[in-house]
């Protein structure tokens, strides 16, 4: 990942945001999870975050300046069954984010979460597939009972998502750091 960043930044100058959005899931029982299951999981969601915003900080912390925003979920906020791992991953970007806000508080670095619940993406639809696989229940049913967890009974789409991730880069959301920020349609955990 060093090298990426080395890459990108001769070409195109230093990072002053950086957003880790990386995500999956799988969904079984906690006691049917396998080990590789749960690594995989954690390495995916958890480390692949940290991985993706570690090269970026010494140089933002240098420069006094920068954005660092995980995608996480609500599942960082909040338990879900039959998605342990998940929960443990997102739960741990959650407690990174503000780790590592409190350790750049006071340079000009802001770090903070964007938790989303169900977003209308490719996730969205294995989990559709995955809940019609295991239940026999239609796509339909599936997609619903997901949509029932939002308050406002809908999924959230990317660019509510994306709008809340520019937001955090602003200038207006300079004094906003070390916070998750739960785009979810009022779940409340």
């Amino acid at each position: 990942m060093a090298t990426l960043y080395e890459k990108a930044e001769a070409a195109r100058g230093p990072f002053d945001i950086v957003v880790a959005n990386a995500g999956m899931a799988g969904s079984a029982p906690a006691h049917k999870t396998s080990l590789a299951d749960w690594r995989r999981t954690l390495d995916v969601n958890l480390t692949g975050a940290f991985l993706t915003v570690k090269p970026a900080l010494a140089g933002m912390l240098a420069r006094k300046t920068g954005r660092i925003i995980f995608v996480a979920s609500t599942a960082g906020l909040k338990g879900y069954a039959y998605v342990a791992p998940y929960v443990a991953a997102k739960h741990g970007v959650v407690g990174l984010m503000r780790a590592l806000a409190a350790e750049t508080a006071k340079s000009g670095v802001t770090v903070n979460a964007v938790c989303p619940g169900f977003v209308e993406t490719d996730m969205l639809e294995e989990s559709v597939r995955r809940i019609v696989e295991k239940t026999g229940r239609s796509a339909d049913d599936a997609r619903a009972s997901l949509s029932a967890i939002n308050p406002q009974g809908r999924f959230i789409q990317p660019e509510e998502i994306a709008a809340a991730v520019l937001w955090l880069c602003s200038d207006a959301a300079r004094s906003i750091t070390g916070q998750a920020i739960s785009v979810s349609g009022g779940e409340t955990w």
